[in-house]
């Protein structure tokens, strides 16, 4: 096993398995993410009942993909751990704080009467917070970071640019617009009317960020812009943009026309696109223009290791969530005073 892990397609196997878990994970929690975005635009008390209820059987599952995909950089691509944590500290421990925050809110809203508003806002918040804070990071790696003698060589505030936070407002509007295809999808009546209306808000806000997210990043980035416009990469990677405008079209006629799953599955479409994007732009970096997947690549033991964890872990946690979303496949209905799946 260990001489199988010092071969040349290794780092490619844990670099595709990373990015599967990211990837898995903003598709998945960005749904209960966006819909905390949208919980205070909710115009009624039963309409966020159901908003709640429509992601309680998934949110905690979606939320082990974060944690896979953290645990594979530290034990696959160690170099790029130890560069990329204190570049990334504060606003990663920020997001940690406001998931845990948007997680005892999710707990306490269910019992409260009084301070239901508190909680209320709460869950917004922390639903908010943790999202901008990713978007934070994304513009952070798409700019690079400050690396001398293979060390991180910035501040704790080299995480604050421009890039950032066109990536976190993007981010925001992205995840909402998620947020509004689910509830679309699962909810019913007024509920289903709410995510239709603000789909459009959202979908606006995601495609006017792409735009300038794309145009900021060519600009300020010089190796992006090669990456995107040198020959002959210009011909192979112009279909992307056309697909995602023709996809954000197609989002913009399912909201009220199309099949209910239809704009949840454009969007994650979406969001693969611009996934897509970011791994044309950075490919083959662990650390942006620094260390490649192969120059910080861990060592053949402790990747034996880790590769039996990855074969058996990443199908169990498919299989569970496969089945919490077969199980909770129906209509969410307001009954009883709460929201529950009928």
């Amino acid at each position: 096993m260990t001489e199988l892990m010092q071969a040349d397609h290794v780092p490619l196997l844990f670099a595709a398995a990373a990015l599967f878990c990211v990837t898995v994970y903003v598709l998945a929690d960005g749904l209960d993410l966006g819909v905390g975005i949208l919980f205070l635009a909710a115009p009624r008390d039963q309409d966020r009942d159901v908003m709640m209820a429509s992601i309680e059987p998934v949110w905690d599952g979606n939320e082990t993909w974060l944690v896979m995909g953290g645990t594979l950089l530290f034990a696959a691509f160690p170099a790029g751990y130890y560069v990329l944590l204190p570049a990334f500290y504060l606003p990663i421990m920020f997001m940690l704080f406001a998931l845990i925050f948007r997680g005892v809110a999710f707990g306490f809203r269910l019992q409260a009467t009084r301070f239901r508003p508190v909680w209320d806002a709460a869950f917004f918040a922390g639903s908010l917070l943790a999202t901008f804070c990713q978007g934070l990071i994304l513009g952070g790696l798409i700019e690079g970071v400050p690396v001398e003698n293979g060390m991180f060589a910035g501040s704790a505030f080299s995480f604050l640019s421009v890039l950032g936070v066109l990536c976190g407002i993007g981010l925001v509007g992205g995840y909402a617009l998620i947020g509004a295809g689910w509830l679309i999808w699962k909810a019913e009546g007024p509920t289903q009317v709410f995510g239709r209306e603000i789909a459009r808000a959202a979908l606006i806000l995601t495609a006017a960020m792409m735009l300038l997210v794309s145009l900021w990043s060519a600009w300020s980035v010089p190796e992006v812009a090669a990456r995107w416009f040198a020959l002959p990469n210009l011909f192979w990677l112009a279909p992307v943009p056309l697909i995602t405008v023709a996809v954000i079209a197609g989002i913009w006629w399912a909201i009220w026309n199309g099949r209910e799953a239809q704009t949840f599955v454009l969007s994650l479409v979406l969001f693969a696109l611009g996934l897509f994007g970011l791994v044309v732009s950075l490919w083959p970096y662990v650390v942006p223009r620094q260390v490649t997947v192969w120059d910080g690549l861990s060592d053949p033991r402790s990747l034996a290791f880790l590769g039996v964890g990855v074969m058996v872990i990443i199908p169990v946690v498919l299989a569970y969530q496969a089945h919490a979303y077969w199980i909770f496949r129906g209509k969410v209905q307001h009954e009883g005073g709460h929201g529950g799946y009928g």
